[in-house]
């Protein structure tokens, strides 16, 4: 089967769920169609015991599919400049340090806690596993997913200061979260005694400063390029190409293209730059241009998580583990936000509950099955994926649905 004809199908699946969600659901696309396409699957599957024709295309069509590669190095690039060239600049400006501390500090704080309590419960339920894989699990389990996040919050009428902070991490522990999870895997690949304290060091600095650096230097270039023209045409084509020469060269460097593409699209995308670089006509269409990619992208990305659940193992004793993690990664998220939200509250004007809004409003999504289908089978793959993906289900289906009510409740309180 060739690439066309199975980019035909996800995107005629990805039309069809976003139809019926828009026409008959009519729930946040996000939630829509991850619902949608599980629903699908599961009704595959009791066909497959009549007819398994229409399972073993789908499986045919899944086993094609490398889906970390497509999500970590195609598709993410294009959906966090997306989510950055639409996020209010001069809020997140404000919440610059408790944002980075949060994407930093937050997200280390997260994977350590969630990597030890998952250890000991693992043991409990009988199974084996080293603490570093737990370690790996934690790492990828932290970052929120901007991608899931962002569709959410629009609906959800949270407080513009404390959507900047929510979209700020999301869009930077993302990037952040990615790196931690490599510089593990690393040290869990080559053994703890093979990898100093500097050389992690080294590889975590490249890749964070590195990215954020090229990612200055990108939003420069595209800023002084649009600022020198006036065709909407071009300019929207350049805009394309800073996504796709930025992480090219982020990878051919060796530092992190999520962190260089968000950069790029804050500075591309704030209200300085707009109103130099831009006339009115230009903005508009860089705005439905990127607006059309994302719902595009994110349709795709929700149709094929869905479809992943037709090549996992889902063994009882892992879907328990699963469950038991929901909890656990929620209370961590909250505990490693408490010290930074309590050190900045003074200075900055935070909302009542934040870090309550803030653990249940940071959803997991495709970033996270991603990196744990990057695991190999040494690393107990197949129990951490069923794990990953069970939190993921939980946290886009209830977390999604309710975190609109959340903040509704919160505010009349």
């Amino acid at each position: 089967m060739d690439y066309f004809l199975i980019i035909t199908i996800l995107v005629s699946l990805a039309a069809a769920f976003g139809y019926v969600n828009v026409r008959f659901l009519k729930l946040p696309n996000t939630i829509g169609l991850m619902l949608i396409t599980i629903v699908f699957t599961l009704a595959v599957f009791a066909l497959s015991y009549v007819d398994a024709t229409l399972l073993n295309a789908e499986k045919y069509i899944i086993t094609q599919i490398d889906f970390r590669s497509v999500l970590l190095d195609i598709m993410l690039s294009f959906l966090l400049f997306a989510g950055a060239l639409h996020t209010n600049f001069e809020q997140l400006k404000v919440q610059r340090w408790p944002v980075l501390v949060f994407a930093t500090f937050g997200v280390l704080l997260s994977t350590f806690l969630v990597g030890i309590v998952m250890f000991y419960v693992l043991q409990i339920t009988g199974l084996q596993v080293d603490f570093i894989y737990c370690l790996l699990f934690g790492a990828l389990i932290s970052p929120t997913d901007p991608i899931a996040v962002l569709g959410i919050l629009k609906k959800a009428g949270v407080p513009k200061k404390l959507e900047a902070k929510i979209v700020g991490e999301s869009l930077f522990n993302d990037g952040v979260g990615v790196v931690i999870f490599l510089t593990i895997f690393q040290i869990a690949n080559s053994g703890s005694e093979n990898t100093g304290i500097v050389g992690i060091a080294k590889l975590f600095g490249l890749e964070v400063i590195g990215g954020i650096l090229l990612g200055g230097l990108l939003g420069w270039i595209t800023y002084r390029l649009l600022k020198s023209i006036d065709d909407y045409d071009i300019e929207v084509i350049i805009t394309l190409a800073t996504v796709m020469a930025g992480t090219a060269i982020a990878h051919k460097l060796h530092v992190s293209a999520p962190l260089a593409v968000v950069t790029a699209g804050l500075i591309v995308g704030n209200d300085t730059v707009r109103g130099t670089a831009m006339s009115k006509v230009t903005e508009t269409y860089v705005d439905k241009f990127w607006e059309l990619i994302d719902i595009l992208l994110n349709t795709i990305l929700f149709v094929l998580i869905g479809m992943e659940m037709l090549v996992i193992a889902f063994e009882t004793q892992y879907i328990i583990a699963g469950l038991i993690a929901i909890p656990i990664v929620l209370a961590c998220r909250y505990i490693s936000l408490l010290l930074p939200i309590k050190f900045f509250e003074k200075r900055l004007d935070f909302v009542p509950k934040t870090n309550l809004i803030m653990t249940w409003g940071g959803l997991r999504g495709g970033i996270s099955i991603a990196l744990a289908l990057g695991l190999t089978a040494d690393m107990h793959r197949d129990l951490f994926l069923v794990i990953t993906y069970v939190v993921v289900i939980f946290s886009i289906l209830i977390q999604g649905l309710t975190v609109g009510k959340l903040v509704k409740k919160l505010k009349k309180e």
